[in-house]
């Protein structure tokens, strides 16, 4: 006889709160561990070297092998038990750095120690994410899906604001041997939190375990492809997060550094207050987008949020096309403040509905290769979008770059807001044809 006493009312929700509390203490350790040792390494690298050729080294690292990794770490967390891929990728990068240091300490730490333990971290680092955002929907019930994105999501903004200041007091009081160790001991703490984590608490889509499956990358990558592109709803939050990447690439990422630095000639700490805007407004608006998006239809939401975007685009350009006027650079400095705030405001109102509603349709055998795919094509726009914006410098007047890249979105916008018909509220919901 089958009994459920582990279901009675409130077990299951108590559960559930274990889950969100061991993921963002899992998640906070690993995120700020990593974002500290970043930026100390990029700067014990510069000091070692003096070269800025062997800091970008450092960096591509950081990035390429992730664009490279994750099909392949999707198709992984699709067919392998999610706890033990995320708790062995965690513990992994643990006790790489743990024997980083011993190694260090027995011969140095050199630039080819340093450029293979990045790009080791960031293969593991790449597993690791792709497991837990593919196992969140098991994690916690569809209500509080919204919440385990948006404290993920304010985990990040928060660590990109303190993790530099962090990094730099680390930098100047430890030795980069010590660090390592700390960092190590730091991700072995995480993987122990997330051991604990039950990755089948719910499951929404069916009762089959796909775990175990034999596997074969090619074929499992094009059935995840296939898979998105046979969904109409999928296929149209794709395009639309590929196309808002590129835009924030080609309009923002590059232009606003180089004239706010170059034209308008403000000073680092202006730039710093500048920068440190946009993951305060995430954090607002990872706060707020529950509450919103449980009163508003998310597909009229969204024509604002994409339209707001184009707007903040083409007036970031804005104050440097009078080329006479003289004007306090404290008032510069608040106006980007202001901008840049809202373009992180509004990114997370885009962002963390999406990907709930991804994660809700999608399967679990699935999940993770979707994922991986749309997080590949979406990091590789972005350099794209950074080259092109960067090439075109070199040819016409920086002002001109953010305010076409935003009437070019905004056409976009105009010609496809019929497009994408996405309710995240069951009560509102009219699902759109797959």
């Amino acid at each position: 006889m089958i009994t459920f006493h582990l279901s009675k009312p409130g077990a299951k929700d108590r559960k559930e709160a274990k889950n969100i509390f061991l993921y963002a203490t899992g998640k906070t350790i690993s995120i700020f561990g990593t974002s500290i040792y970043n930026f100390a390494l990029g700067l014990y690298v510069l000091k070692l070297t003096g070269s800025a050729f062997s800091f970008a080294v450092t960096l591509i690292l950081g990035i390429v092998p992730m664009i490279i990794m994750n099909p392949l770490a999707g198709v992984i967390a699709d067919k392998f038990n999610k706890r033990t891929l995320v708790v062995s990728m965690d513990l992994l990068s643990g006790l790489l750095l743990v024997l980083v240091y011993l190694l260090s300490n027995l011969y140095g730490l050199n630039l080819i120690l340093i450029y293979s333990t990045t790009l080791l971290l960031t293969v593991f680092t790449t597993f690791f994410g792709v497991g837990v955002e593919a196992g969140k929907p098991n994690m916690v019930s569809e209500k509080r899906l919204m919440d385990i994105n948006s404290v993920g999501k304010i985990i990040d903004s928060v660590s990109s604001i303190l993790g530099p200041m962090l990094g730099g007091f680390v930098f100047a009081i430890f030795d980069m041997e010590t660090f390592i160790l700390i960092n190590g001991i730091s991700f072995i703490f995480s993987g122990l939190s997330m051991l604990f984590i039950n990755f089948k608490l719910f499951n929404h889509e069916s009762d089959v375990d796909h775990s175990g499956e034999k596997i074969r990358f090619v074929h499992d990558i094009k059935d995840g492809f296939r898979y998105l592109v046979s969904k109409k709803s999928l296929m149209s939050i794709f395009i639309l997060l590929i196309t808002v990447n590129f835009f924030l690439g080609f309009a923002v990422t590059i232009p606003l550094p180089y004239f706010i630095n170059t034209v308008l000639k403000l000073g680092s700490k202006d730039f710093g207050m500048i920068q440190g805007a946009f993951p305060l407004g995430m954090i607002l608006g990872a706060v707020l987008v529950k509450k919103v998006t449980e009163k508003i239809s998310y597909s009229n939401l969204l024509k604002g949020l994409r339209f707001s975007l184009a707007i903040f685009m083409i007036i970031s350009g804005m104050p440097v096309l009078p080329h006479n006027l003289q004007i306090n650079p404290s008032l510069y400095t608040g106006f980007y403040s202001v901008v840049m705030f809202c373009f992180g405001f509004l990114i997370a109102f885009i962002d963390i509905p999406l990907a709930y509603f991804m994660q809700k349709e999608i399967p679990d055998e699935y999940r993770g290769r979707v994922f991986s795919i749309s997080i590949s094509i979406g990091k590789t726009m972005l350099p794209v979008a950074m080259i092109a914006s960067g090439a075109l410098l070199n040819y016409i007047p920086v002002y001109l770059i953010p305010i076409a890249g935003g009437i070019l979105f905004l056409l976009i916008n105009l010609r496809s807001s019929n497009k994408v018909n996405i309710e995240i509220n069951s009560e509102k919901a009219v699902r759109h044809p797959s």
